[in-house]
């Protein structure tokens, strides 16, 4: 791919009214020699995020409600002119003088994705959380992601929206994302960057409930592209723990309990339905 002549940078923000500013001033002097079209894409805000993005003389989307970060970027995708999107956040955080970076990346891959150092990821109370989300997603991935979460990226447009039905309204998109791309086999680049503290309101997720519903959107894209990595560990444990349960009623009870035959049809009983929905997945990617 030749390097792209055309960007379309999405900022969805919800009353960042305080870090907008700075963020749209630096892309307004960036865009001038590169021609980027900006889009900004509100979600509700009750603030004064609308007129100052309106100011700028950017592309702005009003959602009637506050839908989710994800709705807010999926809504820019779809009206991106683009053949490649840039998602950066409008707090402050994302800093604009690494998107040439990202851009430069789009050369030679699908998608570049903004890896925060360690120290950077996460305060001390997130970061069990965000530990635990990280070595899922890499065991289930079977790679090793430097940043699972990061929503600061550049990616060409036909990729973002082959899955856009799959993506979340909430902040888990930019995870589903990577995930999704990743088991496709597109080609993805980790750049290194470094993030700012947010301007403004506190961050509106809540790691309960968000980060529960992001391990069971991990789940799903995983049983839609590799199935057997769900399955096949699931049916493993119940064998075994069925083989010792037997073992274990043959030599205490000299006969095998119904429990123990249960558990090892389970077992069978799952696999199969792994294998099935392996074949499902295999068809649904040639019929692409």
């Amino acid at each position: 791919m030749d390097k792209p002549e055309s960007v379309s940078i999405i900022i969805p923000v919800y009353n960042e009214e305080q870090g907008l500013r700075v963020v749209l001033n630096q892309l307004k002097e960036l865009s001038v020699d590169n021609n980027w079209e900006v889009i900004v894409v509100d979600d509700g805000s009750t603030d004064n995020s609308v007129e100052i993005a309106n100011s700028f003389g950017f592309k702005v989307l009003r959602q009637p409600y506050n839908k989710g970060y994800g709705a807010a970027l999926k809504a820019g995708i779809r009206i991106a002119s683009s053949e490649v999107l840039i998602f950066m956040d409008g707090d402050g955080q994302h800093n604009p003088d690494d998107i040439p970076k990202l851009l430069k990346e789009m050369e030679h891959y699908d998608m570049a994705v903004g890896a925060r150092e360690k120290g950077q990821r996460q305060d001390w109370i997130r970061k069990p959380g965000k530990w635990l989300l990280s070595r899922v997603v890499n065991f289930l991935s079977g790679i090793k992601i430097p940043d699972v979460n990061c929503g600061f990226r550049s990616i060409k447009k036909k990729c973002a929206e082959e899955f856009i039905e799959l993506y979340p309204n909430g902040f888990s998109i930019s995870t589903t994302i990577t995930l999704a791309m990743v088991k496709a086999g597109y080609s993805i680049k980790y750049i290194p960057i470094q993030v700012h503290p947010r301007k403004g309101r506190k961050s509106t997720v809540k790691q309960g409930p968000d980060g529960m519903r992001t391990l069971l959107l991990i789940l799903r894209c995983i049983v839609l592209f590799n199935p057997l990595k769900v399955f096949a560990p699931i049916s493993a444990f119940l064998f075994t723990f069925g083989c010792v349960f037997t073992l274990y009623s043959l030599f205490l009870n000299h006969n095998v309990s119904n429990s123990a035959i249960i558990i090892l049809l389970s077992a069978l009983i799952i696999f199969f339905f792994g294998l099935i929905a392996d074949q499902l997945s295999v068809i649904r990617r040639s019929v692409k």
